[in-house]
């Protein structure tokens, strides 16, 4: 959509309109709970095998990461729990929307994976799937290895967010 007589142009995507949390540019969902919940530890980019109406609804930003999870099997790496909306236009012709999705990673990094899922305490969570790559056509789920937090983890996590918060604050209104 455009606005006034400058060559600025705001665009108002779906996810806007909508009301939803803005994310990171490129992201098309990420799992904010997982910072909260978990300690991330390592890192991994990975494709995701996706059909037609899935890409398609993921464009749109119709993807919930909610108490998704990644596991090892059989020397294959599966995305569990992540939910894409069917494609609104695709009536007859949808996908399943909570089906288990294959990613896809190099040999040795499925290896770090399942050692590391073997040892006590330790998941492996998406934080967040994004669209890479210069035309961005290309699917792309970050997961990380994490350990669960404690109850006393969790309240250093809000304080010490509160605190950046407030010290933000107080240095906007010096500023003034």
């Amino acid at each position: 959509m455009r606005r006034g007589g400058g060559s600025t142009c705001y665009l108002l995507t779906a996810a806007m309109a909508k009301g939803k949390r803005k994310t990171a540019s490129g992201d098309v969902a990420s799992n904010r709970r997982a910072a909260f919940k978990y300690n991330l530890l390592d890192r991994f980019e990975c494709g995701i095998v996706l059909t037609g109406t899935e890409v398609k609804s993921l464009r749109e930003g119709l993807a919930q990461m909610t108490d998704s999870y990644a596991t090892v099997r059989d020397g294959e790496v599966w995305l569990i729990g992540l939910y894409i909306a069917p494609y609104p236009a695709a009536a007859r012709d949808n996908h399943m929307p909570e089906r288990d999705r294959k990613l896809l990673l190099h040999r040795s990094e499925i290896a770090r994976l399942e050692a590391s899922t073997r040892e006590k305490g330790l998941t492996v969570v998406p934080t967040r799937i994004y669209f890479n790559g210069d035309s961005r056509s290309r699917a792309k789920v970050e997961i990380a290895i994490a350990r669960g937090k404690d109850l006393y983890d969790k309240r250093e996590t809000i304080k010490a967010r509160d605190t950046a918060r407030d010290v933000q604050r107080e240095m906007r209104e010096a500023g003034r």
